[in-house]
């Protein structure tokens, strides 16, 4: 199947203000679908979980809709899906059960290449309780991170390997079913930070062989909310600190404070949209996720191909990172003007693009960029097309000499 774009476009009302959205990395616009799904589930009266009447009862359909719904996105069980307010939230609670465990002399592996948020809190969590922090690195010429290092950094003292699915900055995608692998060989958990490959690609979390995958329906065309997919059994043996009224089954027990119903209606319509991209409205939910993103991946990487070859054909123009797999996301710095000034006149030209580390606080330090600005990103999603490329190139062709 093939993705229209034009049809596509048209379901994001956002797109109709003449900007080119290059910022999907940090947060994609949401199409009528999801912003009518939120308003229609506020409209229609949401009251608390657990109650006896309709207005709690349509709060607890849309939970478990919502719960359904991205375990059909990313290949998971409803029953194991922890819904908060962004991932960065969930990764700090589950670092806290998990670390209750932990002891000195007992280690974590983490990466230079992750976003911080899969980051720092496994690293205050070891500090917390004297164990060793290991780093994963990488190589500064092509961007990569390299899964034959693990078979070295993880030993029989390793509790958990925190690695990305992809970085939100230079779109690497390491080999996470080598790297989560060699985590289990050795008796070790994996948390995967799907947060930046999840609006890319098909993902599957079982053939990740992850046994905690992070993702944040606002980077996939949903409302801001995070959730972290597991197996209900592995979620059975963790006990994360909670109210004491507070439910205590799984996945509830995880999810601290009332959940934004309303805005879990939102999720679930992004799923099914993700779904009706490019899918008949035949089969399940999950193969027409598979069918969809099949012809996301493969729409996104040739509009990425124009953009890449055109700002390598600028000598003006510094490009981050070679990696052989990775999403559309272009990482980059102007001879002479700094990432903000980029930013600032592309924005006057009606392009939307991000500047700074994005949160990639290690890899922008390795590759020596973090202290001057870091870099300009622009990021490809379903809903770009040919004509938001060519205003990026026009504009940074600008800025030459």
């Amino acid at each position: 199947m093939q993705l229209d774009v034009a049809a596509v476009r048209a379901c994001y009302p956002a797109l109709a203000d003449g900007y080119a959205y290059l910022d999907g990395a940090a947060g994609t616009q949401v199409p009528s679908v999801v912003i009518e799904a939120v308003s229609g589930a506020q409209a229609a009266g949401l009251g608390n979980s657990g109650g006896a009447f309709p207005a709690s009862r349509r709060a607890d359909e849309i939970t478990a809709s919502c719960r359904a719904a991205i375990a059909a996105l990313t290949g998971g069980r409803a029953g194991g899906v922890i819904l908060g307010p962004n991932m960065t939230t969930l990764t700090y609670r589950l670092a806290g059960a998990l670390a209750k465990t932990w002891r000195p002399g007992d280690e974590v592996v983490v990466s230079r290449l992750d976003h911080d948020a899969n980051i720092r809190p496994w690293v205050q969590a070891a500090e917390r309780v004297g164990a060793t922090v290991r780093w994963a690195e990488v190589d500064v010429a092509t961007g990569e991170l390299p899964a034959g290092q693990y078979a070295e950094l993880v030993t029989d003292r390793t509790k958990l390997v925190a690695v990305t699915a992809a970085s939100n900055v230079l779109g690497t995608r390491p080999d996470v079913t080598a790297i989560t692998a060699t985590a289990r060989a050795a008796g070790a958990l994996s948390y995967v930070d799907g947060v930046h490959a999840t609006p890319h690609v098909p993902v599957d979390v079982r053939a990740l062989g992850a046994d905690f995958y992070a993702t944040s329906a606002y980077k996939w065309s949903g409302p801001h909310i995070g959730a972290v997919v597991a197996e209900p059994a592995l979620l059975e043996t963790l006990n994360p600190d909670k109210l004491a009224p507070a439910p205590a089954g799984v996945p509830d027990r995880f999810e601290q404070g009332t959940l934004p119903f309303a805005s879990l209606a939102g999720v679930t319509a992004a799923v099914e949209h993700l779904a009706g991209l490019a899918a008949p409205d035949e089969g399940s939910l999950r193969e027409r996720v598979l069918a969809s993103m099949t012809a996301v991946e493969r729409y996104e990487q040739r509009l990425f191909g124009l953009l890449l070859a055109g700002l390598e054909a600028m000598p003006h123009v510094t490009l981050y990172g070679k990696p052989a797999s990775r999403t559309a996301t272009a990482f980059f710095n102007v001879a002479g003007r700094s990432p903000e000034q980029v930013a600032t006149h592309l924005a006057s030209r009606r392009v939307n693009v991000w500047h700074g580390d994005n949160y990639a606080w290690e890899v922008t330090g390795v590759l020596g960029i973090r202290d001057s600005g870091s870099a300009v990103r622009a990021g490809l999603v379903h809903y770009n097309d040919p004509s938001d490329v060519d205003r990026l190139l026009t504009a940074v062709a600008e800025l030459a000499g």
